[in-house]
């Protein structure tokens, strides 16, 4: 039966024909596939899939899909950007940080009618609400009755810096000097190259007052003795001299400048501006407020003058019981070029601040590498505040525009054009140029730390002072201000960071910028009683030991706490 079915199967003949076997289902669906013409293209297709699949088994089982996966991603990605036409992609519009632009003439621009229709408050008889939190107030201050034992030496410094930096380095001399058993030689300042001021220590200073306030506690004599000078060819500059690093503490002085001063009997510090550190022992620290609020008292000119423009402030504010306000406002050339700041944005301010720049710190801005983002430097507070500025935030902060205020600085940068604003606002703004006559003023003008001797006068007796910048300047003034007000500063210190938002807002009323300002106010009042911390200059907080041991305790809790 088999080899009959056989038989059949191979015969050739003319009888019917026994069906073939079923083909495959893959040959079936080539065949399908190429009758329709796209075999070729499906194979291709077909096979690529299959080698994909076999790529992807052997990179699974080896687990290294995690290496290729990254450049899988990043091939998808180029191909699928590759497929979107660019006309087709969205632009980003990038916009300006809040605080990052000086958009403050605009906002002037803006509130202008709101702020002149409002003097509805006065500040002058509602700031200083605060009293001291301290306890009683103790400052610095106490006479020493015992006498002095023989001197070890003399001691001879040469300041160096423009006034305030020169009054830095005299109170760290006399309490160098007492810490030492030392004879004090009245100090030399520097010719400043900047400062361009050969005064002496005489014509800025009483001296007599001041070896005579001193003279229980420091020995101070204006000159070193001959029989000393002839050891040393009768020449300072022959005296062994001490280069000591800045901040150095009070006991460096007693290790290692004390026994080459019971050596040579004479020695000599040069440069000595801040080379003595804030933290040091109660006596050491009584000497410097001794110094600084007692024995240093301005010469009988310099006095002179200053209680004649304190006087016409007092007149000019009559209408506030005398009370006027005292405004240090850093705004000249230098101190705007150095800040790297835009303000009208235009050519010609960066073409002169550029020149400034050069002139003043050449190419101290120009290294390679150097990036200056002057949105970024506004945002920090870093930018000095203009005079339109001072004017917004002290009209917000409720002085109203019959407050007298004397303005401390030095030459205005474009002061014709900045200061125009201020003086809308306040046109009872005055300077010692516009207090004094040029006759008055004529013995002190060439003398740059003369004049702002002057201006230190005055600011001390005014009924609030506003710093703006910082500095030496304001830092002596508001520990001076401690001093003569029983613990508080009465200062002004604005957040400048937040002004620097609050006059870019484009939207700010009158009323939401003045609630903003009046809250900034209040909290420099707080901050103007505030207790001194560990490591803060005495000169801005003239009473180190000033809490009582209750207070002590409260406040180390509070600190705690937070």
């Amino acid at each position: 039966m088999q080899n009959h079915a056989y038989s059949r199967l191979g015969s050739s003949g003319g009888g019917a024909a026994v069906p073939s076997p079923p083909s495959s289902p893959r040959r079936a669906w080539g065949r399908r596939a190429s009758a329709k013409g796209g075999w070729s293209a499906r194979a291709g297709a077909g096979a690529a899939r299959r080698a994909a699949r076999a790529v992807l088994a052997a990179l699974l089982r080896r687990q290294a899909v995690f290496l290729f996966a990254p450049l899988l991603y990043v091939a998808a990605m180029l191909l699928y950007m590759g497929s979107i036409s660019l006309d087709s992609v969205p632009r980003i519009i990038s916009r300006p940080a809040p605080g990052s632009m000086y958009r403050s003439p605009q906002l002037y621009a803006r509130l202008r009618a709101d702020m002149d229709a409002d003097n509805s408050t006065d500040a002058l008889a509602t700031v200083w609400r605060h009293a001291y939190k301290g306890g009683v107030w103790r400052p610095c201050i106490s006479n020493n009755t015992n006498g002095l034992p023989e001197s070890n030496g003399y001691i001879y410094v040469e300041a160096n810096g423009g006034l305030n930096q020169q009054r830095t380095s005299i109170c760290n001399a006399v309490a160098v000097a007492g810490f030492l058993n030392a004879t004090l030689v009245i100090p030399n300042f520097h010719y400043h190259s900047i400062w361009r001021d050969p005064s002496k220590f005489s014509d800025i200073y009483d001296e007599d007052h001041f070896i005579h306030r001193l003279k229980n506690d420091v020995r101070v004599v204006d000159k070193v003795p001959e029989y000393i000078m002839e050891r040393f060819g009768h020449n300072l500059s022959n005296a062994f001299n001490f280069k000591i690093k800045a901040w150095s503490p009070i006991q460096f002085y007693g290790d290692v400048v004390l026994p080459k001063l019971i050596e040579e009997r004479l020695i000599r510090i040069s440069p000595f501006a801040n080379r003595l550190s804030f933290d040091a022992p109660p006596a050491v620290q009584r000497l410097r407020c001794l110094a600084n609020f007692e024995a240093l008292k301005f010469s009988k000119p310099i006095t002179n003058i200053s209680n004649t423009l304190v006087s016409r402030m007092r007149e000019k504010s009559a209408e506030n019981n005398g009370k006027y306000v005292a405004v240090h406002l850093r705004f000249e050339e230098d101190m705007v070029a150095f800040s790297c700041c835009v303000f009208d944005g235009g050519d010609n301010e960066k073409k002169e601040l550029d020149a400034a720049r050069e002139k003043g710190w050449r190419g101290k801005f120009t290294r390679p590498g150097r990036v200056i983002r002057p949105g970024a430097i506004r945002m920090n507070g870093k930018c000095p505040l203009t005079p339109l500025e001072v004017g917004l935030m002290l009209r917000g902060m409720g002085f109203s525009n019959n407050t007298a205020i004397y303005l401390a600085s030095g030459r205005i940068y474009k002061a014709e054009k900045n200061m125009a604003p201020l003086l809308e606002m306040f046109p009872l703004l005055q300077t010692k140029e516009t207090l004094a006559s040029d006759e008055e003023l004529a013995p002190f003008k060439n003398f740059s730390s003369r004049m702002a001797a002057i201006d230190y006068s005055v600011c001390v007796h005014s009924e609030v002072f506003v710093t703006t910048q910082g500095g030496n300047f304001p830092h002596f003034l508001i520990g001076h201000r401690r001093y003569l007000y029983g613990g508080h500063a009465k200062t002004i210190k604005p957040d400048k960071r937040k002004l620097a938002i609050l006059f870019d807002s484009p939207r700010i009323g009158w009323k939401s910028l003045k609630r903003q300002l009046f809250n900034m106010r209040a909290h420099s009042d707080a901050k103007g009683i505030e207790i001194k911390r560990a490591n803060e200059s005495v000169y801005t907080f003239p009473c180190p030991d000033c809490m009582s041991r209750s207070n002590k305790s409260e406040h180390s809790k509070s600190i705690q706490a937070r």
